[in-house]
C-alpha cells in the first residue's frame, strides 16, 4: 500500500488518496479494507475504539489513533469514500491522538497561522482560496488539526487541495473548465495546487470566527464567546464521548483561548468583496491592537 503525508503523519492506505502528497517515511497510521462486523461493533467505547457508519458509504473502525478499517458498501463511489475518510473518519483518529480538531481553514501570514472557523457553507474555503490567490501559503482547508504543547498551539499542515464552489473560483479569476467536482453529487470543485502549500507546522496566531451580516466587521471576542465557538465547531464531537476525551478536549479549548486572539468576522454575502476582505484581515493583523476596536470595511454601494 502507498504511504501519504498529512497532519504531520505518514498514512499507509490501501485506498488510493490522490489528494495527499506521497511519503516514504515509516507509517504512523494504517488504513486498510476489512470487515466491520457485529463483534467489532461491540468494541465501540466512544474513545480509543470508534465504530461508525455512514449510509450509502459503509462502516468504519477507528482504533487508538493508529488504524482505520474501511468496510465500504458495494459499488460505492470511490471519491465519496475518500471524502468521508479524509473528513469525519480521519477527524476522529486525529482526536484520538490528542489533537484539537476544528472545522476551519488556515493560511500562513507572516509565518504564523491565521484560521477561519465556521460551519459548512460559511466561507472558510472561499476565504482561504482568496488568500492563496494573493500569494499566501495555505496549511489546511476545512479540517484544522492543532497540537498544543506547553501552551503553544501549532497548526499541522493537511494537504494541497481546496473544495470550493465554482462561483467563488470564477469570481477570483480561476478557469474552472478543467476542474472536477469533489464527487459526483456535489457542486463543489476540487482545486489542487502545487505551489503555496505550507508543509511545516506553524504557530497559530489568530482565529476569525465567521458570521454573516449586513456589513463587513471584525470585532474582538470575549473568552466565553470564543469557548462556545470552539466547542460548536469541533470535529467529531458526537463520536468521542468517553469522559477522558471530553475532559481533554475542554482543556485544549481553554489552553487555546489563553494563547490565541479570537475575533468575530462578520461579512456580507458578496463574492465581489473577496479582495477587500483579504485586505481587511491584513489590516487587522498589522494593527495588532490589544484593546480591540471594530473595523468597518467601506464597500461600494
Amino acid at each position: 500500500m502507498k504511504c501519504y503525508r498529512a497532519y504531520n503523519l505518514c498514512i499507509a492506505c490501501e485506498l488510493p488518496l490522490p489528494e495527499l502528497m506521497e511519503s516514504e517515511s515509516e507509517p504512523d497510521v494504517i488504513v486498510r479494507f476489512g470487515d466491520v462486523n457485529d463483534a467489532i461493533a461491540k468494541q465501540h467505547d466512544g474513545g480509543t475504539n470508534i465504530v461508525g457508519g455512514i449510509p450509502e458509504v459503509g462502516k468504519f473502525f477507528i482504533q487508538n489513533g493508529r488504524e482505520i478499517v474501511i468496510n465500504p458498501l458495494p459499488d460505492v463511489d470511490e471519491a465519496v469514500l475518500r471524502t468521508v475518510l479524509l473528513g469525519p473518519v480521519l477527524c476522529a483518529l486525529l482526536r484520538q491522538r490528542g489533537l484539537l480538531v476544528l472545522h476551519a481553514s488556515c493560511v500562513d501570514i507572516n509565518h504564523q497561522g491565521v484560521a477561519f472557523l465556521g460551519g459548512s457553507g460559511w466561507g472558510k474555503s472561499t476565504l482561504a482560496t482568496a488568500f492563496h490567490n494573493q500569494g499566501y501559503a495555505v496549511l489546511t482547508d476545512d479540517v484544522m488539526a492543532i497540537q498544543i504543547q506547553a501552551g503553544r498551539p501549532l497548526v499541522l499542515p493537511a494537504y494541497p487541495q481546496f473544495k470550493v464552489f465554482p462561483e467563488a473560483l470564477s469570481c477570483l479569476g480561476f478557469d474552472t473548465k478543467n476542474l472536477s467536482p469533489v464527487y459526483q453529487s456535489t457542486t463543489k470543485l476540487a482545486y489542487k495546487f502545487t505551489r503555496g502549500f505550507q508543509q511545516i507546522p506553524l504557530p497559530l496566531q489568530r482565529v476569525y470566527v465567521l458570521d454573516k451580516g449586513s456589513e463587513h466587521l471584525i470585532a474582538k471576542m470575549q473568552p466565553q464567546e470564543a469557548f462556545v465557538a470552539l466547542v460548536r465547531h469541533t470535529r467529531a464531537m458526537g463520536v468521542l464521548t468517553k469522559k477522558e476525551f471530553v475532559a481533554n478536549h475542554l482543556r485544549l479549548c481553554s489552553e487555546l483561548i489563553k494563547s490565541v486572539r479570537f475575533s468575530r468576522f462578520t461579512r456580507k454575502p458578496s463574492l465581489e468583496d473577496l479582495p477587500n476582505l483579504v485586505k481587511l484581515v491584513e489590516d487587522d493583523i498589522s494593527n495588532n491592537l490589544e484593546n480591540s476596536s471594530d473595523y468597518l470595511l467601506a464597500t461600494k454601494s
